[in-house]
């Protein structure tokens, strides 16, 4: 059965015709005549036929007219499909949901703990960023939620428990029970932890920053002025994030190694770990301790500082080892070095040298430049001070000073009690990059900042969203490899959501229209198992 319009003579008329077959052949009744369009036309008449008849039809489309009392409501769906299907198969609702089975906080939780961290990849910002974000974005069981429950869930994930076995650098809280049982759960697809990498970076506060993390220290940010905490991370060889620490703003890095590595074997069923951190984490005690305890380990040295490597091991001579590389990535050459009993693995990366040494003549040059000029106005300049030689009356370009920096071009020393060939020393260790770009990905794809929380459980428990988030957006990348695409994030983030539902109402009835699935968008489902919901349909 269908409309037409039927021309008889000048006039038209709206008629409704029935199609039906009769001796093998379709033949045509007219059920009704209408009237004539003109007339009807100018009367809405066809508007109110067709908004009557819309009652009977369970998805008819309920934009008529200007004349519609209607109302439309858009919001993102894509991010809550797709990290709510790797929230539940990482099983960390129900890690949650156990953690909270005995608890009464007359909210869900979980959800809100969900909702902080999906804000945290798609808009990030503070909690009371997040309340605002969560009406435009489609989170199933988190309608409800509002300001103050999120700083509750906060505090939940940040809380000390009673079992504070091996807390004395940190308190024991629940995130650290959420990571281990986390760990567990992924331990079947990832297998045991045979290496670990280590880092550390600094989140100054926007307030006070809690009653003990919030300290003024080394600012990672610039921003010595206000108060910090410092944030660790553990990752093991894919890069999937295993624990985080947390201390306050005024530790020091040399100081954050044993405890972690004590933790760790601790807290995760390990066995031979070796453990990969940079040359901020040396000092002669974490050295003694990781001897001690047989703990293999690659450190990065401070060429500059350290003493045995500015005078013995890069003076050593040696022929350097060509390292295969792939991908287009810079050569690499090693050599090996023994000095004192020590293992020292010496990189060189000759096109890192090269530049290394373009950028230093380029600030020679700069310096003659402006010493003919004014002299003393350099003094100051941190680019140039290195580089001068200051007496009582005259200021001149220091050339030892530069021939002592020539020899740091393109190279970095390393430290290992490891039996691996130095040239898989030196790979093990490229890989710890992969710390410093999570690291990245929190102060910019997942800024954590502003932090406003006065309580250290709150402050705790944001910035374990970030790592709850890393978590979410290393098992995205993992199965979007998996089947075979290399998307950027930023393009993911955008495709997502850019995926809307437009809820129309006309009184008592809904229907949701879905816009197009865009760019990254229909293949991002596709990897994660979730079928794109359809084009138009009812809500109940």
């Amino acid at each position: 059965m269908f409309a037409r319009v039927k021309k008889a003579g000048p006039y038209e008329y709206l008629q409704i015709v029935e199609n039906r077959w009769e001796n093998k052949r379709s033949i045509q009744r007219v059920i009704a005549t209408i009237g004539r369009m003109d007339q009807i036309e100018a009367k809405g008449q066809v508007e109110t036929l067709i908004r009557s008849l819309s009652r009977f039809s369970e998805k008819a489309l309920l934009v008529l007219s200007e004349k519609s009392d209607l109302d439309a409501e858009a919001k993102e769906i894509g991010p809550g499909l797709i990290f709510g299907r790797l929230w539940k198969e990482l099983e960390i609702d129900a890690i949650l949901r156990r953690l909270l089975a005995d608890r009464k906080f007359g909210f869900d939780v979980e959800r809100a703990i969900f909702l902080t961290v999906l804000h945290r990849l798609f808009a990030s910002g503070s909690d009371r960023s997040c309340d605002r974000w969560h009406g435009d974005c489609v989170v199933a069981g988190a309608e409800k939620l509002s300001l103050h429950h999120l700083y509750r869930a906060m505090a939940f994930l940040g809380e000390e428990i009673e079992d504070q076995k091996d807390h004395a650098f940190s308190p024991r809280c629940t995130k650290d029970v959420v990571e281990e049982e986390l760990f567990n759960h992924r331990r079947d697809l990832f297998g045991a932890i045979d290496i670990v990498f280590f880092d550390t970076t600094s989140l100054y506060f926007e307030g006070e920053g809690g009653e003990t993390l919030g300290e003024l220290g080394h600012s990672k940010d610039h921003r010595p002025d206000l108060k910090q905490m410092i944030v660790g991370a553990v990752l093991d060889r894919e890069g999937n994030p295993v624990c985080s620490e947390m201390w306050p703003g005024n530790t020091t890095d040399v100081t954050t190694l044993v405890p972690v590595v004590k933790r760790i074997k601790s807290r995760f069923p390990v066995g031979n770990l070796c453990i990969v951190a940079d040359r901020g984490m040396i000092s002669a005690e974490t050295l003694a301790y990781l001897e001690k305890e047989k703990i293999p380990y690659i450190l990065g040295g401070r060429m500059r500082r350290v003493r045995e490597i500015r005078q013995d091991v890069l003076s050593r001579a040696g022929r350097y080892q060509e390292v295969p590389s792939s991908g287009g990535h810079s050569p690499l050459k090693v050599k090996e070095v023994v000095s004192a009993g020590h293992r020292w693995i010496v990189c060189l990366n000759e096109r890192q040298a090269k530049k290394d040494a373009a950028d230093r003549n380029a600030i020679i040059e700069s310096l003659k430049e402006k010493l003919k000029a004014d002299p003393k106005s350099l003094v100051g300049n941190r680019g140039f001070r290195k580089y001068l030689s200051i007496d009582r009356e005259t200021v001149s370009v220091n050339e030892a000073k530069i021939k002592e920096e020539a020899r740091f071009d393109g190279k970095w020393v390393l430290r290992t009690n490891m039996d691996l060939p130095a040239a898989q020393v030196a790979l093990k260790y490229k890989e710890l990059w992969r710390v410093e770009q999570v690291f990245r990905d929190m102060k910019s794809v997942l800024d954590t900042r502003p932090i406003f929380h006065q309580r250290d459980e709150t402050i705790r428990g944001h910035v374990f969203c970030s790592f709850l988030a890393l978590v979410l957006m290393k098992e995205l990348y993992r199965r979007l490899e998996k089947a075979g695409h290399d998307f950027e994030w930023a393009d993911v983030k955008q495709d997502l959501s850019a995926l809307q539902e437009i809820t129309l109402s006309d009184n008592d009835r809904k229907l949701a229209v879905r816009s197009a699935c865009k760019g990254t968008c229909g293949k991002v489902f596709q990897a994660i198992g979730v079928a794109v919901p359809l084009v138009i349909r009812k809500v109940p």
